[in-house]
C-alpha cells in the first residue's frame, strides 16, 4: 500500500490524541500483578496495548505479541512470577531482537526460562513461580524496558528487589515513569542512590486510574505546525506535569518556533516564526522523538547534531540507517558517528523525483515522514498501516486537519 498526501494551505485542527502507550502498558502489567478490580481508563487503542490486553486476559499457553517489543519485555518478566507454563513469541523481526540481558537477570532471580529456538532471542518458554532472588546489577545503558520490566515485578518478589545500575544510565525518564506509576498503585519503590533502586515486597493496590494522552504522538503535530506556513492546532488530553519524558519535546520545539500554551483541555500550539541557525540536542532520554526532529530540522534547513541515539539501532528497525536512507531520497545527506550520533551540516544531494518512503515495519518512520509532504509534495509513504502500533487514528486525524490522504495502491 502507498499513501499520497496533499496538505492544506492552513492547518487548523483540534485533535484527540491517543492515550500514552508507555503508561497504558505499564498500568496493565501493574494492575494485573495487583489483581486489580478496576480496569485502567482511556487505554491506548494501539497494537502494542491491544496485544498486552489479549495476553493478560485470554490465558493462552502460546502468546503471540507480534511486533510489540514492550509487550515482549514486560510480559517476559510478568510471566516469570505468574503461575503456569507458557511460550511467548512474535514476528520474524521480533525473533531477531535480543532479550538475553532480561532473561539472564530474571534467571538470576530464580526464573525458569528457556529459549525454544535461538539462544538469546524469542520465542521463550517460561514457567512462572515465586522468585527468591532479590538483588541484581545491570549496565545502565541497557534498554530502559528491561529495567522497567524487572522493577514492576519487584513487589511480587518474596524479598522485594534491589536493582543496581552501573555506568551511564540512559532513558532515565522512562525508569522514573515506571517508579511513579508503581507508587500510584501503592508500591514502595524509589531511588536509594544515583545508581540504585529499592522495591519493597509490598503488594500493589487496586485503584481507579485514567491514562494521559501520548506526548510521542503529539510530536508529529508539533512537526506539522513547524513545517506548515500557517497552523493553529489544539491537542487534547496532555497534562502540564506529565509523567512522560517525551513531554520535553515541547521545550525543544519552542526553539524551532512552536510555543505551547496549556489549557484545561490540553495544549494549543502557536508559531512564533523564530528558528535557530543550528540545533544541538542530547536524545538519550527521549530517543522516540529523534526521527521527528531529524526530519523536521532537515526540512527547515537547520543544521543539527543529535547525540545519545545509541538505542535507535535496536528499535523496530535500525532507525539510524533508515533515517539516512530515506532522507537521502529527499536530497539530504545525513552523517552518523559512533552508532549514537546523527548530524547534518547542510549537505544536499539530488532528490528523487517521486520518493517512496520505506517505513521498515516502524510506525515512527511513517509518522515522522508524513509531514514532509508539506515541503516535498511528490513524496509517497509505503506500508502506511504500520502506524497502528502506536497511533491507529493518525491518517484519519490528518484528514480531520485538512490533509487529503489518497491510497495509491
Amino acid at each position: 500500500m502507498l499513501y499520497k498526501l496533499i496538505p492544506p494551505s492552513v492547518v487548523t485542527a483540534t485533535i484527540q490524541l491517543p492515550a500514552s502507550k508507555s503508561i497504558s502498558n505499564r498500568a496493565l502489567i501493574i494492575n494485573a500483578l495487583g489483581k486489580g478490580i478496576y480496569p485502567p481508563e482511556n487505554l491506548s487503542d494501539c497494537d502494542d496495548t491491544q496485544v498486552m490486553i489479549k495476553a493478560l486476559t485470554e490465558g493462552k499457553e502460546t502468546i503471540d505479541i507480534m511486533a510489540a517489543g514492550t509487550a515482549m519485555r514486560f510480559l517476559t518478566a510478568y510471566l516469570s512470577v505468574t503461575p503456569g507454563e507458557r511460550t511467548i513469541t512474535g514476528t520474524a523481526r521480533m525473533q531477531q531482537r535480543p532479550i538475553q540481558i532480561l532473561v539472564n537477570a530474571l534467571r538470576e532471580l530464580g526464573a525458569e526460562i528457556e529459549y525454544t529456538r535461538n539462544e538469546g532471542y524469542p520465542p521463550l518458554r517460561i514457567k512462572g513461580a515465586e522468585l527468591k532472588g532479590n538483588e541484581i546489577t545491570l549496565k545502565g545503558n541497557v534498554s530502559s524496558q528491561y529495567i522497567s520490566a524487572l522493577l514492576m515485578i519487584g513487589p511480587a518478589l518474596k524479598d522485594g528487589l534491589t536493582l543496581h545500575l552501573s555506568g551511564e544510565i540512559i532513558s532515565r525518564p522512562y525508569i522514573n515513569l515506571t517508579l511513579q506509576l508503581m507508587q500510584d498503585f501503592g508500591a514502595k519503590a524509589a531511588w536509594t542512590s544515583p545508581n540504585s533502586i529499592s522495591v519493597a515486597p509490598q503488594p500493589y493496590q487496586s485503584i481507579p486510574f485514567k491514562i494521559e494522552s501520548d506526548w510521542s504522538a503529539a510530536s508529529y503535530w508539533y512537526q506539522i505546525a513547524a513545517l506548515s506556513p500557517k497552523a493553529e492546532i489544539e491537542l487534547l488530553g496532555l497534562f502540564h506535569n506529565s509523567y512522560q519524558g517525551d513531554s520535553r519535546g515541547a521545550e525543544v520545539f519552542s526553539r524551532l518556533g512552536i510555543t505551547t500554551e496549556f489549557t484545561s483541555q490540553g495544549v494549543k500550539l502557536k508559531k512564533t516564526g523564530k528558528a535557530p541557525e543550528r540545533l544541538e540536542e542530547d536524545f538519550v532520554d527521549i530517543p522516540d522523538l529523534a526521527q521527528t526532529f531529524v526530519v523536521t530540522c532537515a526540512l527547515l534547513n537547520i543544521p543539527f547534531r543529535f547525540t545519545g541515539l545509541q538505542s535507535l539501532k535496536i528499535k523496530e528497525t535500525d532507525r539510524i540507517a533508515a533515517l539516512r536512507a530515506e532522507l537521502k531520497k529527499l536530497g539530504y545527506v545525513i552523517e552518523e558517528e559512533n552508532d549514537s550520533i546523527l548530524m547534518w551540516n547542510g549537505e544536499r544531494c539530488e532528490p528523487e523525483e517521486t520518493p517512496v518512503i520505506e517505513t521498515y515495519e516502524d510506525h515512527r518512520m511513517a509518522m515522522a515522514f508524513a509531514p514532509a509532504i508539506i515541503r516535498h509534495p511528490n513524496l509517497l509513504i509505503a506500508d502506511p498501516q504500520v502506524v497502528t502500533k502506536s497511533y491507529p487514528g493518525y491518517w484519519e486525524d490528518l484528514k480531520q486537519a485538512g490533509f487529503q490522504v489518497i491510497n495509491e495502491g
